[in-house]
């Protein structure tokens, strides 16, 4: 039997799209005994939280990016929100979460490529616990600026380490120098509570 962390490795060394498919296909059952259980992972709620905070409208079209199981969808709806989209790359884990019953539509697509979504299409993007190690890369940055509408929230978190390792933190400063979008809020926040493993919860607000 594959352990916890040896599970949470093979997602974090994922040397290709292929593999890191594998890898939730096999864990997306176990997804969330052993994410928020085991590993004391909190990222979702500190987010949901967040863009509360800086949304307030109830009737927002929000789509959640990498929704993996649903589990910032849940806290959005604790929330009031009920207009959330799901999108993730892994057909298991969408699955996960369109049993939740909590969103609008379901869609598979992969976050590093172009997506099927028409422009200024969302009031709020949420992207929690996507931009880490073997996961997207900053280039997805800009597709959740496209398919938010200007004057909207992007709201994501970053993990420790990957932050500056993967390029994230020069791209953010270059849209928001191309006026693509502005910083709103950035703090650390606990990611894997457990594994004493924080976070970056960056909320931007889109320009164009």
């Amino acid at each position: 039997m594959v352990s916890d962390i040896e599970t949470l490795e093979k997602v974090y060394t994922a040397k290709n799209h292929t593999e890191l498919m594998d890898a939730y296909k096999a864990w997306a059952a176990d997804y969330e005994t052993d994410t928020v259980g085991n590993f004391g992972y909190v990222a979702h709620v500190a987010t949901a939280e967040t863009l509360d905070r800086f949304l307030g409208d109830k009737k927002a079209a929000i789509l959640d990016a990498g929704c993996g199981t649903g589990l910032v969808g849940q806290e959005l709806v604790k929330r009031g929100y009920r207009n959330i989209d799901a999108l993730d790359y892994s057909a298991e884990m969408l699955e996960e979460a369109r049993r939740k019953n909590i969103y609008q539509a379901h869609m598979q697509a992969d976050l590093s490529k172009p997506l099927a979504l028409s422009e200024n299409q969302y009031d709020a993007v949420v992207c929690t616990g996507t931009f880490t190690y073997g996961h997207v890369k900053a280039n997805a940055f800009d597709e959740l600026i496209r398919i938010t509408k200007p004057g909207g929230l992007v709201c994501f978190t970053i993990r420790q380490g990957a932050y500056e390792d993967y390029g994230y933190r020069q791209h953010m400063i270059e849209l928001e120098q191309d006026r693509g979008w502005e910083l709103i809020d950035m703090h650390d926040t606990d990611y894997l509570k457990a594994e004493e493993v924080i976070c970056k919860l960056c909320t931007y607000k889109v320009l164009r």
